[in-house]
């Protein structure tokens, strides 16, 4: 009979270990993960029940996966995040994609477009269409997805204080093309907190704001069945500087206000629980990310369980939309950052990921070149189809280390919510700037250990070489503002004022009361009144957040 495991392992230490150790010095450094989880020598394993906190693929708590079968049914959607310039412009890079593969949209609106601002505004002056594309209307918007059908194609659009306008912009659209609404599939970002927290294209304070998210759960539950009405977003929390544990904690903490605003609004958990998705990075510390999204969908279960009786499994099902690390990538050395988005992919397929995007190259000096754009779609492919990661489920299940990183992970941003529920909620603790400091303490130390060579960046701080200036960068023509203001110009001559004014007039009184803002905003994009019109007419009624 064999003795007990911490038997063996005194045995191992006192036999093996030690006497090697004198003869040969582990390296030198700092044994833990990003979020500063200690990283054992070895691990042995996790003395657990099976089922309580693993259980089976497609089946409660998740950790294992939302989906009996995962990738052995489809891969994930492939998506690459664009949109630059023009519609006209961003509409053939789109087709570009799609014809090299890509198995999903992902739109990228430039500035203005998300704080609400028309081309021809003073505050849109030097970056329309620069991170992304520039939408004034829906004559905008008919251009992006010209000969695109809606119907077919899944679509994920980055956008959150404007994030119900742009929606109704393409249900317009979709009712044009003549697509069936209760079929019609995708996300839209619409996740103001992290907004206050990390990003800052807020435009209205937190209560309105809010109310625009659960006008949208509810909208959307009556008429797009299949359309993720929210994608909770951690990834711009982590871009901020914060720990994985931190991407986490705060990104549940805030799915809980929108879970718990949507309830106080009269809204059904199970009605509206299975439209609402997350976006994670995946970072470099690879079994710290694998145990983060298992953490992730184990912890969300129990959430939607425990804290809100949900009783359909849908509504407890964590989906997420993945992408790598941009704030990785570096500008020296550019190919270097292909290993890294190579790796950062590889830990969200691992991970149990819906959908995933992978960075260019060449993002930390300029938008991605075509050239760019495609090896990091064939950067997915070749995960999908060439190495065998797809053949079973969740196959970083049952590591030692990887299950005791999960319960780890889990338990630290347990710990997180404790206090952030202690000061109230997710708003009270935006509010009171208890986010906003721990990641700005969680970027310090990462950029101090940087700079001390504790943490290496090759190319970086470590192995650098002098390099020539790179040449071949993409670059937004100056000449998109005035081609957009021109055709601002053309439609405000040629369109139906006075239906425009009826429309703003609505929505105003929509506003004020408390009926769902829907209805008012489809008759506002279908007078062609502007994404910046319709946005005055919301800033009147409810002021901006400063």
């Amino acid at each position: 009979m064999a003795a007990p495991l911490d038997e063996q392992k005194k045995h191992w230490e006192s036999q093996f270990l030690e006497p090697f150790l004198k003869r040969n010095k582990e390296r030198k450094g700092s044994y833990e993960t990003d979020s500063g989880i200690l990283v054992e020598r070895l691990y042995l394993p996790v003395a657990r029940e099976y089922g309580s906190a693993l259980s089976f693929p497609g089946d409660y708590p998740f950790t294992r996966g939302v989906y009996p079968t995962m990738y052995r049914g489809r891969p994930w959607t492939m998506r690459q995040y664009a949109g630059f310039a023009s519609a006209e412009e961003s509409n053939k890079r789109y087709r570009y994609l799609l014809a090299a593969g890509t198995t999903g949209l992902s739109v990228a609106f430039d500035l203005p477009t998300q704080m609400g601002y028309d081309s021809d505004h003073p505050m849109a002056d030097g970056e329309v269409g620069n991170v992304g594309v520039a939408i004034d209307s829906l004559e905008d918007m008919e251009a992006l997805f010209d000969g695109i059908p809606l119907g077919s194609i899944t679509t994920s659009m980055t956008i959150n204080a404007t994030a119900s306008i742009l929606l109704s912009m393409y249900v317009v659209i979709a009712r044009k093309q003549g697509a069936d609404l209760s079929k019609l599939s995708g996300t839209i970002q619409n996740d103001i907190l992290k907004e206050y927290i990390a990003r800052g294209t807020y435009i209205y304070p937190p209560g309105p704001s809010m109310r625009l998210v659960t006008d949208t759960f509810q909208w959307c539950g009556a008429n797009l069945p299949k359309w993720n009405t929210i994608s909770i977003s951690g990834y711009h929390i982590r871009e901020a500087g914060a720990t994985a544990v931190q991407e986490l904690a705060f990104t549940l903490a805030n799915a809980i206000a929108y879970v718990q605003a949507a309830v106080d609004a009269g809204l059904d958990v199970d009605a509206f629980g299975s439209q609402l998705s997350f976006f994670f990075n995946s970072h470099n510390n690879f079994f710290e990310e694998v145990a983060k999204f298992r953490a992730a969908r184990r912890m969300w279960a129990k959430i939607m369980k425990t804290r809100f009786g949900a009783k359909n499994p849908e509504t407890m099902k964590l989906r997420f939309h993945a992408q790598t690390g941009g704030s990785t990538l570096t500008a020296q050395q550019i190919d270097n950052n292909v290993v890294r988005t190579t790796m950062q992919a590889l830990a969200a397929v691992m991970g149990g990921c819906q959908s995933l995007h992978t960075n260019g190259r060449d993002e930390a000096l300029s938008l991605p070149t075509e050239e760019a754009a495609r090896l990091a779609l064939r950067t997915q492919q070749i995960l999908a189809n060439e190495t065998g990661v797809t053949d079973s489920v969740d196959p970083l299940g049952g590591s030692f280390m990887v299950e005791s990183l999960t319960d780890e992970v889990e338990a630290r941003a347990e710990e997180y919510l404790r206090k952030i529920d202690a000061l109230g909620g997710a708003v009270k603790a935006i509010e009171a700037q208890y986010y906003q400091t721990e990641i700005a303490e969680s970027a310090y130390r990462y950029q101090q250990a940087i700079e001390k060579k504790e943490k290496i960046i090759v190319g970086v701080n470590d192995y650098v070489t002098d390099e020539p200036p790179q040449k071949a960068l993409f670059r937004v023509n100056d000449a998109v503002r005035e081609s957009q203001k021109a055709r601002l110009a053309a439609l405000r001559a040629r369109r139906d004022s006075k239906r425009v004014q009826n429309a703003l007039q609505s929505l105003q009184d929509a506003a004020r009361g408390t009926n769902n803002l829907f209805p008012a905003l489809i008759t506002c994009i279908e007078s062609y009144a502007t994404l910046g019109e319709i946005s005055d007419v919301l800033r009147g009624v409810w002021g901006e957040y400063q």
